[in-house]
């Protein structure tokens, strides 16, 4: 039997940054007020001519460079994505196209929650047999949907991506699970309201702006602050583990209060919380992965270590996963097989 494992990482963020100081010249908002709300404090914006697939190429490339891989090895894309660059063809397309991978590509959408979806189908396609090397990414250019005259959702957002390649190596220490939820009735709490084919885009709908994000800040927040803490005791439990097993907790990076609330009610150390936010903002399904490769060159996600993993967005979607870490780098130096574990259990 196969078992899925990340053999390497990769993440790509816009040169230019939005601080909450330029914000203030923009929107009746301060950097006092921003900071303590969310934690933010500064954002990466895509250029004029930047994209969210020409982020998840660069992202894509040094990810299979650090995994040791060509594009010929790779056999899958998948992109997590609410920002594509154009509702047909995928993203994941023209990611393949310009990598030159042979094999399928295809989105998947749930929101800021996308990528976690995403690795949990990854896991299970190499852990099955079906294919050896899955590329995985979360991209976003949130940026080009957001109303920069709305002080409540435009300090939020950044764009960036990140991407990982799964395949198949040796089982971990401990049996990789996933976990993945929705609650579809409270879809309308986070949402792009026009452009769909429920309503297309039209002369009415741009003019009450509603091809930009909305969203209801409260809801979001009560909603999230709950299910992270559910999600990861569920994913520990199917794992095995115990809260103490956790060396490193890598949550969505969305708003400092929501991550300290949900690390309080389950009892994680701070010490063992990685948060970026101050210098990203929200990057949505491209915020985990970005973090899981921040974390790995800062010395703070070292082989063998533990990882749980949780992310949630509009949908509502949420998804935890448990994974065991091993770069392919730091394996290659163990003169051992390449690779990391990461779960794979299809719900």
């Amino acid at each position: 039997m196969n078992r899925a494992t990340i053999r390497g990482c990769g993440m790509y963020v816009p040169e230019r940054v939005v601080t909450n100081q330029d914000l203030e010249e923009m929107v009746d908002t301060s950097d006092e007020w921003i900071t303590s709300r969310t934690g933010i404090k500064e954002r990466h914006v895509v250029a004029p001519d930047e994209s969210t697939s020409s982020m998840a190429i660069t992202a894509s490339q040094r990810a299979l460079d650090d995994a040791g891989l060509e594009t010929k090895d790779i056999d899958l894309v998948i992109v997590g994505t609410a920002t594509p660059d154009y509702q047909f063809p995928a993203t994941a397309c023209l990611v393949q196209d310009s990598l030159g991978i042979e094999g399928g590509a295809f989105d998947l959408e749930a929101g800021c929650t996308s990528f976690v979806y995403a690795l949990s189908i990854a896991s299970a396609y190499v852990s099955s047999g079906m294919y050896r090397n899955v590329l995985v990414v979360g991209s976003e250019s949130l940026s080009r949907i957001l109303d920069w005259t709305d002080r409540s959702t435009c300090v939020l957002f950044g764009d960036g991506a990140g991407a990982v390649v799964v395949s198949a190596g040796p089982y971990s220490t401990f049996d990789p699970q996933f976990v993945l939820g929705s609650d579809g009735s409270g879809g309308k709490a986070l949402c792009l309201p026009a452009g769909g084919s429920a309503m297309p885009a039209s002369t009415e709908t741009i003019g009450d702006r509603l091809h930009f994000i909305r969203m209801a800040g409260p809801e979001v927040f009560r909603f999230a602050t709950r299910v992270v803490g559910d999600a990861t005791r569920q994913v520990l439990d199917k794992a095995g583990l115990e809260i103490e097993d956790i060396d490193i907790f890598i949550p969505h990076q969305a708003n400092t209060r929501i991550i300290d609330s949900a690390v309080r009610r389950v009892g994680i150390p701070e010490d063992r919380v990685f948060i970026n936010i101050d210098r990203y903002g929200n990057t949505s399904s491209a915020s985990i992965p970005i973090a899981l490769y921040e974390a790995r060159q800062q010395g703070k996600l070292k082989r063998g270590d533990t990882v749980v993993m949780v992310g949630f967005g509009a949908g509502l979607t949420w998804a935890a996963g448990a994974i065991q870490w091993g770069t392919h780098v730091e394996l290659q130096r163990q003169e051992v097989p390449v690779q990391i574990e990461v779960v794979g259990v299809p719900v």
